[in-house]
């Protein structure tokens, strides 16, 4: 068989399913990114973007992927042989220590487990030993998509403050932005990475800085090279909405369209509230199947993702196939050193209760067929933690 009948279930922790209002505003002829139509669509997307980074600072879109926003946010601060402290939550962390390494700083990596996230204690105590102040950034992954963990900004900072650091604060939060809370100038950030194809509800293709005042200064004595990057050069066109080169014009509508979803019309509280929701539910689930959630402290649990630990002796990458094969649904794999040995399920984005009761019945019945060790139940777990929600809401909203 050549076709499989009903929609495919994309179930990775990004990129997700694209609303079909946002596909049909992608699906716009071609207009003059110099013309007065796209000043106001620049305008928008701008604005709508420093609400979702919970910002008054500058926010610059590029036309690229997050890794291209992590390179913008290295070298438009930093100099050649600068070092610079990173936090090893899990792959993506490892990935931007090695760009970093590429540009020809000196990224030092604090071991993790991949098990957590960041830890602010054991930053806290390397910066209170860099009394010289040598180092010049600290950057942190926010939700590590590889993992399932979610690091707390806020202790972050706490910390370098704590030990009196002047280190800038860089976190990428591409797979959190616009899913799970984060508050860049509250949590005293400097430059915020984020990406369209998470949260955002978009295809691939934009990624974003989001950048502090202290930020800004540092780019003016920043000597790394950065022409496609250059803050400067975005921000100059940006006050009239137009940017310096031909931006993705296309997927700018898509935006506009993601961003009245989010801002206007669902909220972003009740947005970080859905999709906590549906991240417990499917932690329900886990527990109710016997096997176990990949990140150990509940504090650090993502709203996006849920990495599940495969039991001794089996293969995630056979069960992801079997998933494939039988029930069209794409489940996130295990990356760098616990490939093979995690599967990830992709709760965010345009997704609902019903999409969560297909994406957990198609991963039971998965590990039934694969032969995976498990109990049965954890449809019903979930199913029974969203219908109790549902009752409890339909309470509050009778006694208003």
């Amino acid at each position: 068989m050549t076709y499989a009948a009903g929609r495919h279930f994309l179930q990775i922790p990004g990129p997700s399913t694209v609303p079909e209002r946002v596909m049909r505003a992608i699906d716009m002829p071609v207009i003059d990114h110099r013309g007065p139509e796209f000043a106001q669509l620049g305008k928008d997307v701008l604005a709508g973007m420093k609400r979702v980074f919970k910002t008054k600072g500058d926010v610059v879109i590029y036309p690229a992927s997050g890794t291209g926003a992590w390179e913008a946010a290295l070298v438009n601060t930093l100099s050649p042989g600068d070092n610079v402290l990173m936090y090893e939550s899990g792959q993506f962390a490892t990935l931007w220590k090695n760009l970093a390494l590429r540009l020809g700083l000196k990224p030092e990596f604090i071991a993790g487990d991949w098990r957590h996230g960041a830890d602010p204690a054991a930053i806290e105590a390397r910066l209170s030993a860099d009394t010289a102040h040598a180092i010049k950034a600290v950057c942190v992954v926010h939700n590590e998509t590889s993992t399932g963990a979610t690091s707390r900004i806020g202790e972050v900072r706490k910390a370098i403050d704590r030990a009196k650091h002047p280190a800038l604060l860089m976190v990428d939060t591409i797979s959190g932005l616009g899913s799970v809370d984060y508050r860049h100038d509250e949590w005293g950030v400097d430059v915020t990475v984020g990406g369209s194809q998470k949260g955002l509800m978009l295809p691939p293709g934009l990624s974003f800085n989001a950048i502090s005042a202290k930020a800004l200064a540092a780019s003016k004595l920043a000597e790394l090279p950065s022409s496609y990057w250059s803050w400067e050069e975005m921000l100059a066109p940006n006050k009239n909405g137009f940017f310096p080169y031909t931006p993705a014009t296309n997927l700018l509508y898509g935006l506009r369209e993601a961003l009245k979803m989010l801002l206007d019309e669902e909220g972003l509280d009740n947005v970080f509230a859905r999709h906590q929701r549906h991240a417990d539910a499917t932690r329900r689930a886990v527990n109710a199947w016997g096997l176990e959630v990949l990140c150990q402290n509940p504090a650090e649990y993502s709203g996006v993702l849920t990495a599940v630990l495969m039991p001794e002796g089996h293969s995630e990458v056979a069960f992801r196939k079997v998933v494939l094969e039988h029930f069209n649904m794409s489940l996130g794999s295990g990356l760098g050193k616990i490939a093979d040995k995690v599967f990830r399920i992709g709760h965010l984005g345009d997704f609902n209760d019903l999409t969560l009761m297909g994406t957990l019945a198609g991963v039971e019945m998965g590990l039934e067929l694969a032969k995976v060790p498990h109990k049965k139940g954890g449809v019903a777990a979930a199913m029974d933690y969203l219908t109790a929600g549902g009752k409890a809401q339909a309470r509050t909203a009778k006694a208003a």
